[in-house]
């Protein structure tokens, strides 16, 4: 009988889907990634349907879409109860299941079905506030904290280096490489890889916080970008210059930064972190290599969501535009287990992995589920959604296009995709595409009827609603 596979899923941290060398970036480099993508299965239309860290995280784990797992934006410290998730269900196939890195889940500890969790979510605002119950438990939690102080004998923290976790800044990493969060988490999965059991087939997640800021890779990565010419930010007829005006030197802003140096510097970071990601999962896949697994191993690769880096007077993610919402996807292994390399061009989601992996492992899929197998599969179109204070949106795409609906102002975008993929041009006004949005607005329209917070009447989208991050079904199990 042939051995159930070894399934690796590795994760980054706000990765835009564009940032790899075989994907077209003219700037960033990505060898091993490129390997990936080139030699398995790749997804170009890859989306998350809610691109913060949070909701993006309950929509992989649970298959669910947003509005059925009840996430519709970030929201810290609400219980994850979910009776059904990824990782327990290949437990119960027969899996052993181990996640190195950032789960972002509430409590700290929680395992989602894992039988081990190696823990490090990146700074965390929400665990570190004086009015938090259990104040500053967040370094005593998680794993990669609590082994950076036992090694430097200080309270080190990723801080140190005066870059926020969601700053547009970047300076290279103060400590010595072996200390920074990214090799931890491959330090960790190779641990794993010598004292797991050999006779169980398992389930790895590789889980990094970077690229997400801080942008603090070590100074060599700093330095492949440092004298190079970057493209710059994607902008188009439509981008709001007045606000950057008025926001863009307002640390921690989704503008900004309007200084052209800080945005060069922003790309030179953003791009050093995903090159130092890129070697450090080289580390793991030479691993797999050394110890034999390769040829009954299937590893995928995915992020949350992405970051707008500049483009459009954006910076940051939970916006409907692609540096926010298309993500990298692909997945690699032996052909007899996922076909010959390809590229498959169906719209795809993170909620589309749990099924897949349950395909993989030989295991029943929960009917459920709201994904499809990435073996084959078929999704025209995608609805996405953030809770965003007045950027609050709403968003249909497909292979060739994309509507957007601001639900608090009513305003409505329209992009071709096919022949502009920058959205350089908001077509909305194109009496040519007046047929097609109409089309795209009555599936939105489809998409939202009965949902708790009023968006349509089932004839119309009614802006204004008032909004909310969690939704009544948040804390219900799903199975």
């Amino acid at each position: 009988m042939e051995k159930r596979p070894n399934i690796v899923l590795i994760m980054a941290d706000e990765m835009r889907g564009d940032c790899m060398g075989f994907a077209g970036h003219p700037d960033v480099k990505t060898p091993y990634l490129d390997t990936l993508g080139t030699g398995g299965v790749y997804f170009p239309n890859a989306y998350t349907s809610c691109p913060s860290c949070v909701p993006a995280r309950a929509v992989l784990h649970t298959g669910l879409s947003p509005a059925s797992c009840g996430r519709v934006g970030y929201q810290d410290r609400v219980d994850w109860n979910y009776g059904c998730t990824m990782a327990g269900e290949l437990a119960r196939a027969g899996y052993y299941t181990q996640c190195v890195g950032k789960m972002h889940v509430h409590p700290l500890r929680s395992n989602l079905g894992f039988h081990n969790v190696e823990l490090h979510d990146g700074y965390l605002h929400a665990y570190r506030r004086p009015d938090t119950p259990g104040y500053e438990d967040q370094r005593a939690a998680d794993d990669y904290f609590y082994w950076l102080k036992q090694e430097k004998g200080i309270s080190a923290d990723v801080t140190d280096t005066g870059l926020d976790c969601n700053s547009w800044e970047a300076r290279p990493w103060i400590y010595e490489e072996k200390y920074h969060p990214t090799n931890w988490v491959s330090d960790r999965c190779i641990d794993f890889l010598r004292r797991r059991d050999p006779r169980m087939p398992f389930f790895l997640m590789a889980s990094y916080v970077r690229p997400h800021a801080p942008y603090d890779a070590p100074q060599c990565y700093f330095d492949l970008y440092r004298d190079k010419e970057l493209a710059p930010p994607l902008s188009g007829d439509w981008d709001d210059r007045d606000a950057l005006a008025r926001d863009g030197r307002v640390f921690n802003n989704t503008r900004g930064p309007i200084d052209p140096e800080l945005i060069r510097q922003q790309q030179i970071g953003y791009y050093a972190c995903i090159s130092h990601l890129d070697h450090q999962i080289g580390r793991l896949i030479l691993e797999l290599i050394e110890r034999q697994l390769m040829d009954n191993t299937v590893i995928l690769f995915i992020s949350d969501h992405g970051e707008m880096l500049s483009d459009h007077c954006f910076v940051r993610k939970s916006i409907p535009y692609q540096g926010s919402i298309h993500i990298p996807m692909m997945i690699y292994g032996p052909e007899r287990l996922i076909g010959r390399p390809r590229t498959e061009t169906a719209v795809t989601e993170l909620r589309d992995i749990f099924p897949t992996l349950m395909e993989l492992a030989g295991a029943e899929i929960p009917a459920h589920l709201e994904g499809e197998s990435l073996l084959h599969p078929e999704r025209e179109a995608l609805h996405g959604e953030h809770t965003y204070g007045e950027l609050s949106n709403h968003f249909i795409v497909t292979p060739r296009d994309k509507y957007i609906w601001f639900s608090q102002t009513g305003r409505e975008q329209y992009f071709r995709l096919d022949t502009d993929p920058g959205e350089t041009h908001d077509a909305i006004a194109d009496s040519r595409y007046a047929g097609r949005i109409a089309e795209l607005r009555e599936t939105l329209i489809r998409q939202l009827a009965g949902r708790e917070e009023g968006f349509t009447d089932g004839t119309r989208l009614i802006p204004g609603r008032p909004v909310k991050a969690m939704l009544h079904n948040a804390e219900e199990p799903n199975c």
